[in-house]
Formats: structure tokens, C-alpha cells, sequence
């Protein structure tokens, strides 16, 4: 069920949302789920190779290598099953490759950018949200939630949006102009940078820099590379002059 949320920051600029359905998050997990799987199957085999050309272990020490081969198989497969999401999540903008090609994020309470907590916590529930039935708790608690919020969500204080419509770079005779990466944003987007250029002469200059922050950071990963390596009060001011 595709729906939408409203974000009023402090300073009285509204912004929304399009939240993931349960369609594009269910899609996008099993395409991590996938790349999951391939990956483990690749230390496998690999660990195989190894161990079929290493000298054979003295019978008296077979259980001990047993137990250790299976501690390492569950340490490998749980690095793999559970630090896949955080890493990607916490270090890739929200994304997983997955997430990416589904064209949704994850971003905390009030559109800031996930951090490395906020990844930890709702992928360590994802544990057992995904041993439970495969997802069936998280497919229920998204569709009654309001904000598409699995249990994972609610305990991390996070969310999960669709990216705005990116116009393709094609389309521009001067990718270079601020033009073509400001019509790269979301109808909504483009009203934000409006709204806080217009405002930001009457803040006051740590709310100001907060401000910016938050929504460089938020358009920066769908904007070409000359613009992104603007400083935020410069690359919203070009935003705004486009």
C-alpha cells in the first residue's frame, strides 16, 4: 500500500514523503537475499578448495575440528545474512543493492540520513523478524502501520521512502548547469530549497547550518558529481538560482 508522510522541520518547512510499499521492500529483500546466498556460496566453495588440499587432521582431533568448523560456518553466515544490511544501509545512504534497484531508501524519523545506530538496531530485530515466519511479522506490522513501519522500523526510528523521479542526463544539453540537477529533484524537493533560500536570511546561523545540512545531505546522492562537491549553503543557493 503505497502512502505518503508530511516532515515540518523547525523553522516551519514542510516536505513529504512517498513511503515504500510492501511490494518494492518485499522485492528488494529477496533481491539481497540472492546476492546473500551467492556470496556465502562463494566462501564455501572457496573454504572447500582450501580444506580439500590441507593435510587431514589427526582422527583424536576430529571433534574439535568439527566444532570449530561449525562455528565458523555460523559466524560466516551470520556476518553475511546480518552485516550485509548495515554496512550497505549505514555507509550507501540507506541503500542496498536491493533498495537501489527498487528505487527506495532508508532514511530516520523526519527524512535525516540513517546512521550507523539506527542501521544496527533495526537490522538486529531484522534477525528475528526474518527467523518468525520469513518476514510474515514484518509484512503485518507494515501494512497496519501508518508509515509502512516493520518492527525493525519502530525500535530504530526509521522509515522507508521512495527516491524522487531522477530525469536522466540525456535530457540536458549542459548537465553541468544548476538547471539540470535541480529538475533532477521531486516537485516537493524543489519547494524545500525554495522555501528554506527564501527563509534562511532570518534564522538564526546554527539552525541555519543544521538546516542545510540536513538537506544537502538528502538531494546530494541524485545530483551530478559537480554539484555534490559543493559545500550546502553554496549547493543550495545554486539549487535555488536554477
Amino acid at each position: 500500500m503505497d502512502r505518503s508522510i508530511s516532515v515540518r522541520t523547525p523553522e516551519s518547512i514542510r516536505f513529504s514523503y512517498d513511503l515504500a510499499g510492501l511490494g518494492s521492500r518485499f522485492l528488494a529483500v529477496v533481491l539481497d537475499l540472492v546476492i546473500q546466498v551467492a556470496v556465502v556460496a562463494g566462501i564455501f566453495w572457496g573454504l572447500e578448495l582450501i580444506a580439500a588440499h590441507a593435510p587431514r587432521p589427526d582422527p583424536h582431533a576430529d571433534r574439535l575440528t568439527t566444532s570449530i568448523a561449525t562455528a565458523i560456518v555460523i559466524l560466516i553466515v551470520f556476518a553475511v545474512f546480518f552485516g550485509y544490511f548495515v554496512v550497505f544501509e549505514a555507509f550507501w545512504n540507506g541503500q542496498t543493492p536491493g533498495k537501489k534497484a527498487l528505487g527506495i531508501r532508508v532514511v530516520r524519523d523526519g527524512g535525516y540520513p540513517l546512521d550507523l545506530g539506527s542501521s544496527l538496531i533495526r537490522n538486529l530485530i531484522r534477525v528475528g523478524e526474518a527467523t518468525l515466519g520469513f518476514y510474515a511479522i514484518s509484512a503485518i506490522a507494515t501494512l497496519v502501520s501508518p508509515e509502512n513501519k516493520r518492527l525493525g522500523d519502530l525500535a530504530a526510528g526509521t522509515i522507508v521512502v521512495r527516491d524522487g523521479d531522477v530525469v536522466r542526463a540525456r535530457d540536458f544539453a549542459d548537465a553541468d548547469h544548476p538547471a539540470a540537477g535541480f529538475s533532477m529533484l521531486s516537485a516537493e524537493e524543489r519547494a524545500l530549497v525554495a522555501r528554506f533560500c527564501a527563509r534562511r536570511d532570518g534564522m538564526a546561523s546554527q539552525y541555519r547550518e543544521r538546516m542545510a545540512s540536513q538537506i544537502a545531505n538528502m538531494l546530494r546522492p541524485r545530483l551530478s558529481r559537480d554539484l555534490q562537491v559543493l559545500d550546502d549553503d553554496d549547493l543550495l543557493s545554486r539549487l535555488s538560482a536554477s
